[in-house]
Formats: structure tokens, sequence, C-alpha cells
């Protein structure tokens, strides 16, 4: 690695920080300073080094190619990523529009059915989603619901 003369020239420091695979891209990163905002969602270890291999053989590898092994961003607690749209534009472009859906499942017990989310879209914090829920029902914008509670445990969300 090639160094150069830091800030005050007092030291020298790496031009790159090489690593050996892209951690950026399997972890993910937000924050937000004065003027800008920075959303990176996080990636399969596997794919993206599947995907870092194509570019070594292949540093022409187009976006469309590179897609067919990094599928796009993996969420750990799961949801669906509605079209492939905002994935394309963000690794074309470095901006996109990702939406994501939670995942349900409808149970029909004694005549009376059960809505039972599975996953939820990442970031979104569940007790608050809970209570969200709550306040909607309570308002009477939305009708039906008897009960509703957090059975979560170790086996997974629900």
């Amino acid at each position: 690695v090639d160094f150069i003369p830091n800030f005050d020239g007092e030291e020298k420091e790496p031009v790159v920080l090489p690593s050996r695979y892209p951690n950026l891209l399997v972890n993910g990163s937000s924050g937000i300073a004065v003027g800008m905002a920075t959303n990176i969602p996080p990636h399969n270890l596997g794919e993206v080094i599947d995907g870092t291999i194509m570019l070594i053989d292949n540093p022409e590898t187009t976006i469309l190619e590179l897609m067919t092994v990094i599928k796009g961003p993996d969420f750990p607690t799961g949801a669906t990523i509605m079209g492939k749209a905002g994935i394309r534009a963000a690794y074309e472009t470095g901006k996109g529009r990702i939406i994501v859906r939670a995942k349900a499942e409808i149970e029909e017990e004694n005549n009376r059915h059960r809505i039972i989310v599975t996953e939820i879209p990442y970031q979104v914090n569940k007790a608050k989603l809970i209570e969200n829920i709550a306040d909607l029902v309570k308002d009477k914008r939305i009708v039906g619901i008897s009960d509703l509670r957090d059975e979560s445990d170790r086996e997974g969300m629900r």
C-alpha cells in the first residue's frame, strides 16, 4: 500500500485501507451530517463475495450482470423488497428508493382470522409499530381488530 503525507505533513498515512471484502456493503451504514445523509442497506456476505470475484475476473462487468449475483439488500429482519428499479438506480447512481413491505400470514381458528406479521421492514421499531396500529384501531381508522400483541420469541417474530 502506498503512503502519502497526512494533513500537516508530520506523518504518513496509507492511500487506501484495503480489506478482504467490501465490509461496508455487507454491514451497511447510515448517518446524517451537515447537508448530507447516507443510508447503505446491508447485503448478503456470500453474494458480495461472489460479486467481488466477478469484478476481479472481469472489471468491465455491468451493473445488470452484477445484479445476477448480488440480488439486492439482505435485511436481517427479512421483509419483501418491492421491485428492482430502486436497487438498480442505487447501484448505478448511488441514489435509489427501495420500498420494503412486511410479510404476514393469515391463520383461521374457530371461525376467526388472525393476521400474523412474521417479518417487518429493516429499521422499523416493532414496539412503535404496534403502538401505531393500536392508535389506528382506537381512532377507528382500522376496524375489526379485537386484540393486538407481540408473540415474538427465540423462534422468530410473530
